[in-house]
């Protein structure tokens, strides 16, 4: 199977109702954006009407109002459109773990399913971002210097955010350590790997030309397949 690029994939952001659709929380906003060797060239942002009012502390601090969901679409019915939009895609988002229980969730509801990888730009952010004061997206756009583009807390703004910062980080490490190709695995290996190991294991990409050529026995002909005990090696030893 050939590797992705980390700079292609879909970067998304869900605003809910509450924290856990396991307390039968729902989706009320999805924003997504489409990138292609690290052009945005696809946007994808629709309210959703969940069935029940929204709790005021969430009016405020989305600024989506009980009114605004009035005749929206039912989450089922976005849903289903979404689901297409990130058919054979990576997907990317902030703090990951909370939007892929949605993601599930509400593609489980519309009869959907999603069967691609995700990684959390917030871990990666951990180990590029070190010296950032906290990783929450607002201070991290601030810290790499990205433009805003638009209200914190609004899906397709904070997926752009996280898009563009996905991007900076993406960017930093081809120039630190010289990778000319970031495969998107590498950089979910890298959210999983302690942050103090993650310069010897960026260090060891480089070292290994970004695995590209790298034979692994069970990749196939094509030998594209990083050998991963072969970077682990570097990173444990």
């Amino acid at each position: 199977m050939q590797r992705m690029l980390a700079d292609t994939v879909v970067v998304l952001d869900f605003e809910t109702t509450g924290l856990s659709p396991e307390y039968g929380d729902r989706a009320i906003e999805i924003g997504a954006v489409l990138l292609e060797e690290g052009v945005i060239v696809d946007r994808f942002q629709k309210l959703m009407n969940p069935g029940f009012r929204i709790s005021s502390f969430i009016e405020r601090y989305t600024g989506i109002t009980n009114d605004m969901l009035k005749g929206q679409p039912r989450c089922e019915e976005v849903m289903a459109e979404f689901a297409g939009f990130i058919a054979g895609r990576n997907i990317v988002a902030h703090n990951a773990s909370f939007d892929r229980r949605f993601l599930d969730a509400e593609l489980k509801r519309a009869k959907r399913a999603y069967e691609g990888a995700c990684c959390c730009s917030l871990l990666v952010s951990r180990r590029i971002y070190q010296d950032a004061p906290n990783h929450k997206l607002q201070t991290l756009v601030s810290h790499a210097g990205i433009p805003r583009t638009g209200q914190f807390h609004r899906a397709l703004a904070d997926a752009e955010m996280t898009a563009h910062l996905w991007l900076s980080m993406i960017g930093r490490i081809r120039r630190q350590y010289k990778l000319q190709t970031v495969f998107f695995d590498q950089l979910g290996e890298l959210s999983r790997i302690d942050r103090l190991y993650a310069h010897r294991y960026l260090t060891s990409l480089a070292e290994a030309g970004g695995c590209r050529g790298v034979r692994d026995e069970g990749a196939g002909e094509s030998g594209t397949q990083c050998n991963s005990r072969r970077i682990m090696w570097y990173v444990l030893y």
